[in-house]
């Protein structure tokens, strides 16, 4: 077996991979309108071919944003149907995954990208989406993707109501990263966030202030002039909120509570506020958001301000 990534005369053998399938919401549609913006390319598509014929017999499909350098996701694997039994086709999976991760290893990827699954809400009692996600979720492994996170997904739309404005917390503008960065560093303590805890046990909590900053200054395509600091009527930071942009939606990038100040119910506020700055201000026509599973003070927050729970994110990383 080969393993390569794609040029772009492999166009026409890739697309009859790319499958309907209950595990992932990728279509060959898709995959030509995302190579057509760049978040897809040639060489972060990889193939399985048979040496022998040369016969393509699995796809893997990495996602960045138009301008990255590097992969940022994993957003799909597909294996042809003549791959059988279920060992078989998780063997080549894995051996292709592992093939691409020594790649991006070498071009400077610090680890191997996650690998991100947009299911149904109900996705644990449909026999063939769990199915589906089996045998991916044990080539990740094999991959080196050990680590599950499951999140909810929200979205907002304007049919669904603006919310009111905080009649407690003003919001304010601020360009100072800087200022960010604390409060970013402020908010991790206690967090019911995962990655942030965890990523902050690793290297740091100054550390992933900077890098969290840095993220949504740099690879979110929201401007930074959007970012919000809420104060209270006696002018006391009580947190801050991000609106933001990815390359499809308006998004709830980020709202963090500082920690004297939880437990009021300010992150509804942070939210309303966010969701107002999007729909008045950058007249979009959805907002979308995640939070973990088990964040249910924050998933509480979404249903009050109005949205709704559309779909779950199944998340498989090296950490």
């Amino acid at each position: 077996m080969r393993f390569r990534p794609t040029t772009p005369a492999d166009l026409d053998r890739v697309l009859p991979l790319v499958a309907d399938d209950p595990a992932c919401t990728m279509t060959a549609d898709g995959y030509r309108a995302r190579l057509a913006t760049r978040q897809y390319r040639p060489e972060r598509t990889w193939i399985a071919e048979r040496e022998s014929d040369g016969a393509p017999l699995a796809v893997a499909v990495w996602w960045a944003g138009p301008d990255d350098d590097l992969p940022r996701a994993l957003d799909g694997v597909f294996v042809h149907p003549v791959v059988e039994p279920a060992q078989e086709r998780i063997a080549l999976a894995a051996e292709l995954l592992g093939a691409a991760h020594a790649a991006f290893a070498q071009a400077g990827v610090e680890e191997p990208p996650a690998y991100h699954f947009f299911l149904p809400g109900d996705w644990n009692e449909r026999p063939e989406v769990t199915a589906a996600v089996a045998w991916r979720r044990e080539a990740s492994r094999r991959a080196g993707l050990t680590v599950t996170l499951e999140r909810l997904r929200y979205e907002w739309a304007p049919s669904d109501g603006l919310p009111q404005p905080s009649q407690r917390l003003s919001f304010h503008a601020e360009p100072d990263d800087e200022v960010f960065v604390d409060l970013f560093r402020r908010v991790l303590e206690g967090t019911l966030d995962t990655d942030s805890r965890k990523d902050a046990d690793r290297i740091g909590a100054d550390a992933q202030a900077r890098r969290d900053v840095a993220f949504y200054r740099d690879m979110m395509p929201g401007e930074r002039s959007w970012w919000r600091i809420a104060r209270s009527v006696d002018g006391e930071t009580v947190g801050f909120g991000l609106p933001s942009r990815n390359p499809d939606s308006a998004v709830v990038g980020y709202l963090g509570v500082l920690p004297p100040h939880r437990g009021h119910g300010y992150a509804d506020d942070i939210l309303a506020e966010i969701t107002r700055f999007l729909a008045v201000e950058t007249a979009a026509p959805r907002i979308r958001a995640d939070t973990d599973l088990t964040n249910t003070p924050m998933a509480a927050a979404f249903t009050r301000q109005g949205y709704r729970n559309f779909s779950r994110r199944l998340v498989l990383s090296a950490h």
